[in-house]
Order: structure tokens, then sequence, then C-alpha cells
């Protein structure tokens, strides 16, 4: 654990690789902390050196009340680059973490060298607004344990969730690690998300990934549009995923990765 104070706040940090590498930033998406990426850490770190955030309001970073926006969430992270020295990073995203992900990469194209939104939206649409006001109610009335396994069953298929119940309880920790502060600021910056029209701007390299088995969360239509409407982009459907599909299937997703890396 490494606070690092940015944008006003301590943020927390893991760290991990060879100094002087290339680096990888992991940017986490509503509810989750930076063991999400714990998997993906024995593949990357040959090769590069990764940096994994705690949102604010999540895992170990500090918590403010919200609202919170994409600008404090992005602020957040180049706050985060400015003390480490990160100069130049790829970065990756999940949820709200690949909205993130692409906010960051409007904001700062000459600092980010490729982008791996991961089921993600860039815009709202009814059914998936829908479900965030029960969700901010549930979470007024009974704290982050009102939610914690709507959440965690929502992630994941029945299949993945009977088959590795040691995981889902891990998961389940994370999601209670959360401050109900972060969870109603990030669900309130997630539903301000307005890129579709900004897309044709990105012209780094942009791998979208998404869960063949996530149906609202950033389904795999969604992510190939997204793919086809910036300049550079590509898509990969990992299978038998839901919404959160590094987790289900790591290797893959680190397949995914780091060939898309090594291509650039």
């Amino acid at each position: 654990m490494t606070l690092v104070e940015s944008n006003g706040i301590n943020i927390n940090v893991e760290t991990d690789g060879p100094k002087g590498a290339p680096w990888v930033t992991f940017i986490t998406g509503i509810t989750n902390d930076t063991s999400m990426w714990d998997d993906h850490i024995p593949a990357l770190t040959d090769s590069y050196r990764v940096l994994r955030i705690d949102s604010r309001g999540h895992g170990l970073s500090d918590s403010t009340p919200p609202p919170y926006s994409f600008k404090r969430l992005t602020d957040d992270v180049v706050g985060v680059w400015q003390k480490l020295g990160v100069k130049r990073t790829h970065v990756v995203g999940i949820g709200l973490g690949g909205m993130t992900t692409i906010a960051l990469a409007l904001r700062y194209p000459r600092t980010i060298s490729a982008i791996v939104p991961t089921a993600c939206r860039v815009e709202l649409v009814p059914e998936y607004e829908a479900i965030w006001p029960p969700m901010l109610e549930k979470s007024t009335v009974d704290g982050i344990a009102g939610i914690a396994d709507i959440t965690a069953t929502r992630w994941f298929p029945e299949s993945f969730r009977n088959a590795h119940h040691d995981k889902m309880d891990r998961i389940r920790e994370m999601i209670l690690r959360t401050s109900l502060d972060g969870y109603h600021g990030c669900i309130q910056a997630l539903l301000s998300v307005d890129f579709a029209n900004r897309l044709p701007e990105l012209a780094m390299p942009a791998l979208f990934v998404s869960g063949a088995l996530d149906v609202i969360g950033g389904p795999t239509g969604v992510m190939q549009q997204m793919a086809q409407t910036v300049q550079n982009g590509q898509h990969l459907e990992l299978p038998d995923t839901g919404h959160i599909c590094n987790i289900a299937n790591p290797a893959a997703y680190d397949h995914a990765l780091l060939s898309f890396f090594e291509s650039l």
C-alpha cells in the first residue's frame, strides 16, 4: 500500500514491475479496488511497470462527499502520475474505470499511448440508467452491505458463481471496502457520461474488450460500435464471461493485453 497525495486527497496506489519499464495504469470501476487486477501482475510485470489505483472513496483511497465528476476522477489519476513521474502510459479500465480511461484519453492524448476500455459505455441508454436509482436508494438505507450480493450477482454468470465460491467471497469483501460516499459519488459521475460524439477524436491505439455474457454494463455490440468509431480501434470479446470479464477469465485477459501492447 502506498498513499499518494493527489487532487486534495490521499489516493492508494500499488506499483509492480521493473523501474524504467513502460507504464501500464489500471483504473477500477464502481465497488472495485486494486485487488481486482491481482491476477494480471505475474504476466505483465516481466515487461511493464504496472500502476494500480483505488478510485476516490474506494479501497484505501480517501472519500469525499458526492457528487463526483469525470473531471475530478481524471484529475485524481493525473495527480498520481505527476507524483510518480509517469510521463507516458497505456491505460486499462473496466466499467466506470473504462469510462474514466476514455475521459483521460480525451483530456490527455499526449500522455496516453494506448487504451483498453473494458465492459463500459460512453452514453446512457434508458435500460442502463434505470439500474442505478434503486441501488442508490438501497445503499442509502442499508449501506454498502445492502448492495454487495446484488452487485456481485450482476457481474458474473451463475455458472461462474457456483464454481468459484472462494473467489466470490473475496469479491464481496472487495465491494464492502467501498465507502458510501465513494459509491454514491462514482455513480453520479457514471450517470453524467456523454462521450459518444467525441470518440472520433481518439487517435491512439484502442482495444475495446467485452464479456460475451455482459448484457447491460458493456455489451459486445456497444463495445464493437465504440471500436469502429475511434480512429485506431479494435474489439475483442472474451467468451463465457460477464461484466467483470478480467476476473472471470484472467488468462484470456492477460493474452489480450499482452498481444495488444506487443503489437504497438
